[in-house]
């Protein structure tokens, strides 16, 4: 079914046009993301799609009567009212439903308006949704529902426009960055939610993981055209792969066409016939074609790093803490010569404290940071470059110097060096302040690395970079040779650049995990399987104490269902484990595109099966609470 048709839209803001006559439809059920350059024009079209903006030509149709919900990067929402009247704030008629009823629980005086409510709670089967719509406030640290908007942070903004959008449950949901501002925790439980529910959505994200296992088309804006792939991320890949390969043979045969026709106008006498005139109309068709150039700017990164002593940074019993909130306790660590260190933990763990204890913005409560006198950090923090009046491109990395020094002894201009940031000259006289998000931290990454570190800090670096420039920053990071810290919540990023971990648990706890992101939930998953299993053998040996006659009336299980509950179990765990290796192998950038279809395959089939195998395991274990 057919919920919105979009039909040769285009949108320009003064001379710059960022898409024209483009054309898609959205269909029930569907899980669609956009995928385009930044500064292609994504959040315009999201606006467009959601009715905050409109387009210069075409039109948008949707289904009558479709419930439309958008959340935004940066959520418009009235400061004033608390997290419970942001929720309420909502026409979702069943939590009004559910509104009426906890107000009627206030005053258990007036019977009539408690049974009207009960009625009503029960009409709109409302007890469901209730829960539902308490744990998803759960999932995403939202507790304090007396908290006044205006208080929260950024993030905590950003969590509750997404817990509104999916509390309504609206037929579509339209999604611009869903996973900035979540902790890896939150990214995962997001993941398998949109999985599991058949919702439509249509989103921008640059979580590649999250495209993989959430979404089942990819479109992709690419030089003003559009182009379609019914899978997922690997099947993009592989098809765009295709399709590139495709247009360049057919460059060729226009190039080779283009000469033949060149030497045939070389040669024409001066009258030329009626026949003549229409070859030389064709001609000129094949030299646009023969010349056309994919604007595939590779940025190629060469700057030179100084030479970095024995000595790099030493850590020698630093504590931290805030009111209440412990982040670090005689923490102890050297680093050594390119390392490659990755930071994960949950939101106010103290990630970025760390990062600025660090760098010596913030200074510790006691202990001592010793920095070897060669060391030169470049510090990427999430405030992003600052915006000065009237300022364009270039003059931020003049501001630098006009020449910045490379390898082997060579230079590269302040322009040269825009431009292969993938701004081209006449980006570099636009003004800052007109540059998108993604633009602005690209321009930003720019200026930390021209400054030649040899010891990189960047905090949450991937968050609106689209996916060709993340490609461009990790193939940078893994020729870098020096020091490199990165707390980031993109899994495909730290799976691909660390070698090991430093995982804030909370409260001062921090562990050295020798391993990639991958590995690390591998090796937590069979931790929870093992103390699962553990509490398992504790109520079997707990149970064989009680007499045969409680076994007998506790129980409502079969011997036979009993003994299928405890198989399931462990053919779940297998399942989980094969899921979970058959994920890790999507890192490897050296899989062809064979590869990457038969392991999406085995992937699908997969979870499937640990689907229907849960599903089963939940229908036992209910009879056994009961």
């Amino acid at each position: 079914m057919n919920l919105l048709t979009v039909e040769n839209i285009s949108k320009s803001f003064g001379e710059l046009s960022l898409f024209s006559n483009i054309s898609f439809g959205i269909n029930k059920d569907q899980k669609i993301a956009l995928i385009a350059k930044n500064g292609s024009g994504k959040t315009s079209i999201l606006n467009i799609l959601s009715g905050k903006d409109s387009s210069d030509s075409g039109q948008i149709n949707s289904r009558k009567g479709i419930r439309i919900s958008f959340l935004e990067q940066e959520p418009d929402l009235d400061p004033k009212l608390t997290v419970e009247e942001t929720i309420f704030a909502s026409d979702n008629e069943v939590l009004k439903v559910i509104q009426n009823y906890e107000h009627a629980l206030l005053d258990p005086e007036d019977a009539d308006a408690y049974q009207k409510a009960f009625e009503a709670m029960e009409r709109y089967d409302a007890w469901d949704f209730e829960t539902q719509y308490k744990q998803i406030l759960f999932k995403l640290k939202l507790e304090d529902l007396n908290v006044k908007v205006g208080l929260l942070s950024g993030g905590q903004k950003k969590r509750l426009a997404l817990a509104n959008a999916l509390i309504n449950r609206p037929d579509l949901l339209i999604l611009d960055e869903p996973t900035n501002h979540l902790d890896l925790e939150m990214i995962e439980w997001l993941e398998q939610y949109f999985a599991k529910e058949n919702m439509t959505l249509f989103m921008v994200t640059h979580d590649r993981y999250f495209l993989e296992r959430v979404c089942n088309e990819i479109i992709e804006l690419d030089n003003g055209q559009l182009y379609s792939y019914k899978g997922n991320y690997s099947y993009y890949l592989e098809k765009k792969e295709a399709r590139l390969e495709q247009e360049a043979v057919e460059q060729h045969k226009s190039k080779i066409l283009f000469k033949k026709e060149l030497d045939w106008m070389r040669r024409q006498p001066k009258a030329r016939t009626t026949k003549s005139k229409s070859r030389i109309d064709d001609f000129h068709t094949i030299k646009e074609k023969a010349s056309q150039r994919r604007k595939e700017h590779e940025v190629q990164l060469e700057i030179n790093m100084e030479r970095m002593g024995s000595k790099i940074v030493e850590l020698h019993k630093i504590s931290k803490s805030f009111p209440n909130k412990p982040i670090l306790d005689k923490f102890e660590y050297n680093f050594l010569k390119g390392e490659r260190i990755g930071i994960i933990g949950k939101n106010g763990t103290g990630k970025s404290t760390f990062l600025n204890i660090l760098s010596g913005t913030v200074q510790p409560d006691s202990g001592k940071v010793v920095i070897g006198e060669t060391i030169k950090f470049g510090y990427y923090t999430q405030k992003g470059i600052t915006i000065k009046e009237g300022q364009k491109v270039i003059d931020v990395i003049r501001e630098f110097g006009d020449y910045i020094p490379l390898m082997k002894g060579k230079q590269i201009s302040a322009q040269q060096l825009l431009e292969r940031f993938l701004f081209d000259r006449k980006k570099q006289y636009d003004f800052v302040e007109k540059l998108s998000g993604g633009e602005r931290k690209r321009l930003y990454l720019c200026t930390v690395l021209i400054q030649n570190p040899n010891f990189l800090i960047l905090d949450e670096p991937t968050n609106d970079l689209d996916i060709v420039t993340l490609n461009v920053l990790e193939s940078f990071l893994l020729d870098f040779p020096g020091c490199l810290l990165v707390v980031s919540h993109d899994r495909y990023f730290m799976d691909k650049i660390v070698d090991h971990l430093f995982v804030f648990r909370g409260n001062a706890e921090i562990e050295d995990f020798p391993g990639n992101y991958s590995d690390f939930r591998t090796y937590e998953d069979s931790n929870i399987q093992e103390n699962k299993a553990s509490k398992e053998k504790a109520n079997e040996v707990k149970n064989t104490k009680n007499s045969w006659k409680e076994e007998e009336t506790g129980k409502k299980l079969s011997f036979l269902e009993q003994k299928e509950y405890r198989q399931l179990e462990k053919e779940i765990q297998k399942l989980e484990s094969q899921k979970l290796e058959i994920q890790n192998k999507f890192a490897d950038s050296t899989l062809s595109g064979d590869e990457i279809s038969k392991l999406s395959i085995q992937l699908k089939e997969i979870t499937e099966a640990i689907e229907e195998k849960t599903e089963r395991w939940f229908e036992l274990s209910m009879s056994m609470d009961e």
